[in-house]
């Protein structure tokens, strides 16, 4: 009968997991500055204050447009609010945007001071040990001294020279002449770091120039009519448009008179003829209060640059010059009116407000024809952009204009509701037609309209930045140090004395730091440099030969 042993099951040890080790406040706070000064952290911020831009170019801006958010807004009651909520009107000063910004500083500073402490480090250390095996390395190359060639060098010479000869090559060198195996280390490549370094700081530069301009500088629109002057002050602007920190008490003095605007239209094309090539406006600036008037010109794509300020030359069109009597005979308005050019013909809108106007406010509205032609239904067009035969085609109207009230009106619109037409085609009296230097009497003793002369206006944008330039330096920055990054590369080079020491040659390698396509071509280099240095041994064997791995 056979004996069934019965093996006990020895129980397993339970063993009890240690709870994890509590941070605290100190360690919580180090984990998120190290999360947060991470180079990943750093890209994510970059991508996302670039996403954040994109509300600012869909919303209407109030600090560039204050009407069309109010206008938006009465559109929209239901979302306006909650947009208006959430800053999407005012994108680029809102506390989201901002945080995003200072952020993505913090995180960009705090990634770039270490590398330069730890590349500063790197400076002062000496290049690697020398291998003892360099026939291990990817590019190994052994050379032997020929004394039939002429005089060996002594050991000192030929690692003093090797030395001179990879410091012109631009290498760290440093010399080991003691111990059994002499040799020479050297590495170059610290510039791809410092290109790297420069390259992030630049980054930050932009940035900071960004806020720089933002905080500091400003924008504006004005029209100016030829003879009339723009003095750099904020009651001299059609529009303006300052930055977060701006103070009009920085505005620098100056003022621009325009005197005279040309355009050079095509008159030989049978396809584009008429069409403008050229706009100059001329014009008369004062640097200064105290300064010498100076004749100056400002074309498209070549601003007038002055106090640090740039004018632009953005439009540009014609401006009947007026003389509105009331109906007790005084001059109610009496000045150049600006029309906003509609074709290529510059057939031009044109409204004219005249509230101080009695016993009733009177407004025109109609369009100026620079060349005034007849179509086939006997409608007024214009047969040119240059002003050949000037016509005004005006409807009017009397009553209230809805300016006393206070409510902010655009001064290319006119708000006919509480006013009366007394002139257009569909009355009796008809519509009002005026040529250069006519007179148009308005029904029942309104007053008249003249029509006086026709001078050209340009509309120009001026911009005020201080941060443009640094930009341009900081960005010029880096690309250089982009440049030098991608295209300096990391390289170590070992020469060692061969025969303990002796004279009976060198052997040398190459270790290359990330990619290097190029490092068998520098291999073939110092091995040429170094058989026109040194009589070496000229053999058909592979000892003398660069050997790649």
């Amino acid at each position: 009968m056979a004996r069934t042993e019965k093996t006990a099951t020895k129980p397993k040890k339970q063993v009890k997991r240690s709870d994890a080790p509590v941070l605290g406040p100190v360690g919580m706070l180090r984990w998120i500055w190290t999360q947060l000064t991470s180079m990943s952290t750093a890209l994510f911020l970059l991508l996302l204050l670039a996403i954040a831009a994109v509300p600012g170019s869909i919303f209407p801006q109030r600090r560039v447009n204050p009407e069309m958010v109010t206008e938006y807004l009465e559109r929209n009651p239901a979302s306006g609010p909650w947009l208006d909520r959430f800053q999407l009107f005012d994108v680029y000063s809102s506390a989201w945007f901002s945080a995003i910004y200072i952020l993505l500083f913090i995180s960009l500073i705090g990634c770039i001071i270490p590398r330069i402490r730890k590349h500063a480090k790197s400076l002062r250390t000496p290049p690697p040990r020398t291998p003892a095996r360099l026939d291990r390395l990817p590019q190994y190359t052994k050379l032997e001294f020929d004394d039939a060639q002429g005089t060996v060098p002594a050991p000192q010479e030929v690692l003093q020279g090797t030395a001179k000869l990879l410091k012109r090559r631009g290498y760290r060198v440093q010399m080991r002449p003691d111990g059994a195996d002499p040799s020479v280390a050297a590495e170059r490549g610290y510039t791809r770091e410092i290109g790297n370094l420069v390259f992030h700081i630049s980054l930050v530069g932009v940035l900071a120039s960004m806020g720089l301009g933002g905080a500091f500088g400003y924008g504006g629109q004005r029209v100016i009519v030829e003879g009339e002057t723009f003095v750099n002050s904020l009651v001299s602007y059609d529009a303006f448009s300052p930055g977060t920190n701006f103070n009009p008490e920085n505005l620098e003095p100056y003022s621009v008179t325009l005197d005279k605007f040309e355009i050079l239209f095509d008159r030989e094309s049978e396809t584009h003829f008429g069409q403008p090539l050229d706009f100059t406006a001329h014009v008369t600036t004062r640097r200064g209060p105290q300064a010498e008037p100076q004749a100056e010109e400002i074309k498209v794509n070549h601003p007038l640059r002055i106090n640090g300020a740039d004018v632009y030359l953005v439009g540009n069109g014609y401006a009947p010059v007026i003389t509105v009597r009331d109906g007790e005979g005084n001059v109610a308005f009496s000045g150049p009116v600006v029309s906003v050019p509609q074709d290529s013909v510059y057939t031009s809108m044109m409204v004219a407000k005249v509230p101080d106007a009695t016993p009733d406010q009177l407004g025109f509205q109609g369009f100026l024809l620079p060349t005034a032609m007849l179509d086939e239904n006997n409608f007024g067009i214009s047969g040119d952009p240059n002003a050949i035969n000037p016509q005004l085609h005006l409807n009017a109207y009397a009553g209230d204009l809805g300016i006393d009230n206070g409510v902010p009106q655009n001064v290319y619109v006119l708000d006919t509701e509480n006013m009366t037409e007394i002139n257009s085609r569909s009355l009796d009296a008809g519509g009002i037609i005026l040529e250069a230097g006519q007179t148009y009497e308005l029904p029942d003793g309104l007053g008249s309209i003249t029509f006086d002369d026709l001078k050209r206006y340009i509309a120009v944008d001026i911009n005020s930045d201080p941060g443009k330039l640094p930009i341009a330096i900081f960005s010029g920055l880096a690309l250089l140090g982009l440049g030098v990054s991608l295209f300096t590369p990391r390289r170590r080079v070992w020469v060692k004395l061969t025969n303990g020491g002796g004279t009976g040659g060198i052997e040398f390698a190459l270790l290359a730091r990330g990619e290097d396509p190029r490092l068998e071509n520098e291999a073939r280099e110092l091995r040429a440099i170094f058989e026109r240095t040194w009589p070496v041994a000229q053999d058909d064997n592979e000892q003398g030969e660069v050997r790649g791995n």
